[in-house]
């Protein structure tokens, strides 16, 4: 416990300081003092800067704490449950499901959805269609996992649904506009700087209640790592410990896809990282490390993204598998 402890506070100093670093470095170069005293309120030496920093710049840093935590939680939680190493939130075909109710957005209907009733486009219309897309994929999972009692085939059943969410979208990518597909393509590349200031609070509250739902999973997590039998032994009932754990990690994929698009290999690698430094499969302690290290992951790629300054911003998911693929290469190489 007391080395959980102490990588609890090195990856919380790891996450202040590429907070900080977030919010100086980027296209506009803003002086570290006054993006200090933005923070505290007080006036910059220019109004813009005030702008890019609590409008832009903090936002997005805030998004990536959250959208690193979710997509690492969430992972642990599929891996721990189905006992695959290489489970995450896209193997279930959620992040297909989202894609597919963006590309209907975006593809077919010309970015808007509209009926008699109602009229919503743009940014909040590909939002809508991003999570209920997730959450169908989520529901239509969640039916199957109270018909198919066998984790392996479940998992099946959810590569196949990803597999056709993939085939409409490329059907659909095939008939559209150019137009149409480069706008798709830009979305699927992965962002997090989607989420406003005025957006922040509705993406940190449901984050948070998704975020809590997985701590409340990590006792269930224990015994069904030692098998299902010790687990019913326990009182735990299996299938809703599975349908609850769903439930949560549809949430979760769902509110980060909407927002920041389909995000790759967070939600796969970081939880081996964590087991790496710690040494253990106890949820106790590889929960809160998993959850610190998945923001601290997400704030570095945020980072690497911006580097480039001037000459442009580098896609999400063009640096997320830099630093995913390598970890998955070892830990089989490791594992034979």
């Amino acid at each position: 416990m007391k080395k959980g402890v102490q990588y609890s506070l090195l990856l919380t100093v790891g996450i202040l300081i590429l907070l900080i670093i977030n919010l100086i470095v980027g296209s506009v170069k803003i002086p570290i003092m006054d993006v200090v005293n933005i923070l505290f309120g007080e006036k910059p030496e220019k109004d813009s800067w005030r702008f890019i920093v609590m409008e832009a710049r903090f936002p997005q840093a805030v998004t990536a704490i959250l959208c690193g935590s979710s997509l690492a939680v969430s992972g642990l939680m599929l891996q721990t449950a189905f006992k695959n190493p290489l489970a995450d939130p896209s193997i279930f075909g959620i992040n297909s499901g989202a894609g597919l109710g963006v590309a209907l957005v975006m593809l077919l209907m010309g970015g808007n959805l509209s009926s008699s009733m109602f009229s919503i486009g743009g940014f909040m219309a590909i939002l809508l269609a991003a999570f209920v897309g997730a959450m169908t994929v989520t529901g239509i999972i969640f039916f199957f996992s109270n018909v198919v009692r066998n984790n392996i085939m479940l998992l099946i059943i959810g590569i196949m649904i990803g597999y056709l969410a993939s085939s409409a979208i490329t059907l659909l990518n095939f008939f559209a506009t150019q137009e149409g597909v480069k706008s798709y393509l830009i979305w699927g590349m992965g962002n997090f700087g989607n989420v406003s200031l005025k957006q922040l609070p509705l993406f940190s509250g449901i984050t948070f209640i998704g975020l809590f739902g997985a701590v409340l999973m990590i006792k269930p997590l224990n015994a069904m790592l030692l098998g299902e039998r010790y687990a019913k032994n326990l009182g735990i009932n299996v299938l809703v410990v599975r349908n609850w754990l769903l439930i949560v990690t549809g949430l979760l994929t769902a509110i980060t896809t909407a927002f920041c698009g389909p995000i790759a290999f967070i939600g796969l690698a970081v939880p081996h990282m964590a087991r790496l430094i710690l040494g253990t499969e106890n949820h106790r302690l590889l929960m809160p490390i998993t959850l610190l290290m998945g923001s601290m992951v997400a704030l570095f790629c945020n980072l690497v993204c911006y580097l480039p300054g001037d000459l442009g911003i580098i896609p999400l998911n063009a640096v997320t598998p830099l630093i995913g693929a390598p970890v998955i290469i070892y830990i089989i190489s490791k594992n034979k």
